[in-house]
């Protein structure tokens, strides 16, 4: 009897194995590839007969091309809506730099929806929406992550630093790694696909290339120049050919684990060129809410379940990737906020009739303070609103000079898609009606936070010191940095030590919750004050000055000026 019993939950126990298997192997895997400045036109497949990307086109024409897709025209805001399925501007990020790029942690990510289905996640490459607790990829979401902080490799805070051999930081911890930037990412993402082949998986592999600087193997891209290409093409040709070598890397890697049937992989850009290059017949580059600054590239391949040689014209964009993935996966989300994409599930299974035409808006520029039509635009089924294109780098309209301020436009993208015909004058109801449209969603993402950058949370236990980055994450007016907008939970005495050597005569000064502290500085090699920190949030902000001289500022784009925060005890 004790046989057959024992007997009976052995083969119970190898049932329920089988049935777990078998339900890890009806979920599908997720891959996100994104590149950085890879515009529309640089891919073969686009027409462009220079650069090599055999790999990108095969998948492309085998797979389902999204051939009407489009971000934000920078980096951040691009990352924040496809994490997110938000616009970025409810998200806490407002720009790329300057403490524009944080994301709020309240903000569900896809990491996060996968995680709670039990999806193993992992980050590879460029996060850029927080490199502080709590908006970190291993407080987002993300449970492995190789990344590089700030916007770039070689931008503050991690620098001195190269494509080559970088500094890099892995689940929190700084390593040195070895080799090019994009190989590293990818090899490191095959090794995370291979460690979890047995449970389903969300890979998100984000390259910093093509982005500035342009570094890449000498022979590479001097292949491209003798083609007739400037330095800076070839430069970037030769970083786009290396990212197609290793997207062939990690498709050949799905093949030989046999996981390529039931994994979907995605392929996008997150905005147009940065230079000005072949970029197909579209208008304008990275920054610009014309074409070619936000029509990217999108191709997705699913063999199992998406019939191959697909072009979908409908036009899609970041914020509606997490619903249809969603959707895609039988994923049971529970999301906090609501969300402003929707899903094209369907037109990805080729059913038309469903879908419901709609606007999609477009808006970024310097500064902490969104204005109304300022580099932004509309974008219908037929008809875009483009709003004073070009003033990317201006914080206030009113700064731009009168020769780049190009007014309200109209496009129809149907006859015109290079913009070349404004029809703002001949069609003044269609721009009322897409003003409106507008003025509605402007109002809309306004409510969600105010516009409101997230705060740097000090003394976590999450982390042992906090570096307040001054390029990336200080509070700017204009270009002077003024601090760091930090969130204090409880009283607690910390040691600030500011990078920046000081001179004879010079204190320390210290602000915070509106009360200033000048410190006597023992080595002026390492300027360093012990302060008692009172709950709140607010701007703290650490500078040098000698007494009866006025503030200098620093304004270059160094590691100068950052400061460390270590907690080492608790407040009085």
């Amino acid at each position: 009897m004790m046989i057959r019993i024992a007997f009976s939950l052995v083969v119970l126990s190898a049932l329920l194995s089988t049935v777990k298997v078998c339900q890890a192997e009806a979920r599908p895997n997720v891959i996100l590839v994104m590149t950085d400045d890879q515009g529309y036109g640089d891919v073969g497949l686009h027409g462009n007969t220079i650069v090599q990307t055999p790999n990108l086109d095969q998948f492309a024409k085998q797979g389902v091309q999204l051939t009407q897709f489009y971000c934000s025209p920078v980096c951040a805001p691009t990352r924040a809506a496809l994490m997110t399925g938000r616009y970025f501007y409810r998200t806490g990020v407002i720009h790329t730099s300057r403490g524009g790029a944080r994301m709020a942690s309240d903000e569900k990510t896809m990491a996060e929806v996968f995680q709670d289905a039990d999806y193993v996640t992992g980050v590879f490459g460029k996060w850029h929406l927080g490199d502080n607790y709590p908006m970190r990829p291993q407080d987002q979401g993300f449970q492995h992550s190789l990344i590089h902080k700030s916007g770039g490799i070689t931008q503050p805070p991690d620098q001195p630093n190269d494509y080559f051999d970088p500094m890099l930081w892995k689940d929190g911890q700084p390593v040195q790694a070895k080799g090019y930037c994009t190989d590293i990412f990818f090899t490191e993402a095959i090794q995370f696909v291979e460690q979890n082949q047995d449970q389903p998986f969300f890979t998100y592999i984000a390259t910093n290339a093509p982005h500035t600087p342009l570094i890449v193997d000498e022979t590479a891209w001097k292949g491209y120049a003798a083609k007739g290409q400037d330095e800076s093409t070839a430069k970037v040709y030769a970083m786009v050919d290396n990212i197609d070598q290793n997207f062939g890397r990690l498709l050949a890697k799905l093949d030989e684990l046999k996981l390529r049937d039931n994994t979907i992989v995605i392929f996008l850009t997150d905005n147009g060129p940065q230079q000005s290059r072949f970029n197909g017949d579209l208008n304008g580059r990275k920054s610009m809410v014309l074409e070619g600054g936000i029509h990217v590239p999108c191709f997705v391949q699913w063999p199992s379940q998406l019939e191959g040689g697909q072009k979908v014209a409908t036009r899609l964009a970041h914020i509606d990737w997490l619903p249809t993935l969603i959707e895609a996966t039988q994923t049971k989300a529970d999301l906090p906020n609501r969300l402003d994409g929707v899903s094209f599930w369907s037109l990805l299974q080729g059913k038309r009739d469903a879908w419901r035409e709609r606007n999609l808006f477009f808006q970024v520029h310097r500064g902490l303070q969104p204005e109304p039509y300022h580099n932004a635009a509309v974008l219908g089924e037929r008809y875009k609103l483009v709003m004073n294109v070009g003033s990317f780098g201006f914080e206030k309209l009113d700064e731009v000079p009168p020769k780049r301020r190009t007014g309200i436009q109209l496009f129809d993208l149907q006859k015109d898609p290079g913009e070349t015909n404004d029809l703002a004058a001949s069609m003044p109801e269609k721009v009322e009606q897409l003003t409106e449209a507008y003025n509605a969603w402007f109002a809309d993402v306004k409510a969600t936070r105010n516009f409101e950058t997230p705060p740097i949370v000090l003394g976590s236990e999450a982390t042992e010191s906090t570096l307040m980055c001054r390029y990336q994450d200080a509070y700017y007016e204009q270009d002077r940095a003024l601090g760091w907008k930090v969130s204090v939970p409880h009283a607690m005495l910390v040691q600030l030590r500011l990078n920046q050597p000081a001179e004879a005569g010079q204190s320390l000064m210290v602000q915070w919750m509106g009360n200033v502290q000048a410190f006597e500085i023992e080595d002026p090699r390492q300027p360093v004050a012990a302060l008692q920190l009172t709950p709140g949030t607010g701007i703290l902000d650490v500078w040098l000055q000698s007494e009866g001289s006025p503030r200098e500022f620093i304004k270059n784009n160094t590691t100068l000026g950052d400061v460390v925060v270590q907690p080492v005890g608790e407040g009085l």
